[in-house]
């Protein structure tokens, strides 16, 4: 087998054989690891699918300063994170949306109104980029500083400033269309 930077090399050139010899040695163990964090087989295959997804997708920029396999187990376990965080949000919101109790009154209209707005906002979550998303939802709804963000996922503070700034664009674009 070729040194991982070779096979990193070869890949960023485009060489789809040696893509799919490294999707072949790693996407079952990754699925196997991705579902003993999830404890869901078809959320890690899917995390996993779009790993490679993009790897190849981006494969001109691709930069891997560790081994290829703790990239790609790293990358693995922060997806499956990340998706944990977000089914925790959506529960959290749908258990709210269903109880009515992101709202105190008992009109049904306005009861109506919580419910559509909170469909908007989960709408427009899962259209943002993935970390984009995720810090949005570790400062509004967990309510932790940018510096407990940046802090978590190990980014600059200023990373977390830029993101949120685009979440908050993208919400005010999407809530000002009626």
């Amino acid at each position: 087998m070729l040194k991982e930077r070779e096979i990193i090399n070869r890949i960023r050139k485009g060489d789809i054989r040696e893509f799919e010899s490294l999707f072949r040695s790693y996407y079952t163990p990754l699925v196997n690891f991705g579902t003993s964090v999830l404890r869901d087989r078809d959320a890690a295959e899917e995390i996993v699918q779009e790993l490679f997804y993009i790897i190849w997708r981006d494969r001109e920029k691709l930069t891997i300063t560790t081994s290829v396999k703790g990239y790609l187990f790293r990358s693995v376990y922060n997806r499956s994170m990340h998706y944990l965080n977000h089914i925790k949000v959506v529960r959290k919101h749908a258990a709210e949306t269903d109880s009515g109790s992101g709202t105190d009154s008992n009109d049904p209209l306005e009861i109506m109104r919580y419910r559509e707005l909170h469909s908007r906002v989960a709408k427009i979550l899962e259209n943002l980029p993935e970390r984009c998303a995720r810090i949005f939802c570790m400062s509004r709804f967990e309510g932790l500083k940018y510096a407990e963000i940046a802090s978590q996922l190990a980014i600059s503070v200023k990373t977390v400033e830029a993101n949120m700034g685009k979440a908050l664009k993208e919400f005010r674009k999407e809530l000002l269309q009626q």
